[in-house]
């Protein structure tokens, strides 16, 4: 799981999460069961997608902001 610093803007967003999966490839020649890459919450979901995150957080988008 990795949670890079909040970006609002998507192109931002999809380089910190390319970035992390860039990390996530490098690891799994030396790991090669790893298999999830959790990156992306609510907020920036899209851009984790994009850049190949199979597991997302989104428990803001289901249950709302904290309060």
């Amino acid at each position: 799981m990795a949670i890079p610093p909040k970006k609002d803007d998507f192109s931002e967003q999809l380089e910190q999460f390319r970035q992390i999966t860039s990390f996530y490839e490098e690891c799994k020649n030396s790991y090669p069961k790893m298999d999830t890459l959790s990156i992306g919450m609510s907020a920036d979901m899209e851009a984790a997608l994009v850049a190949g995150s199979n597991m997302v957080r989104v428990g803001t988008a289901i249950f709302g902001a904290r309060g």
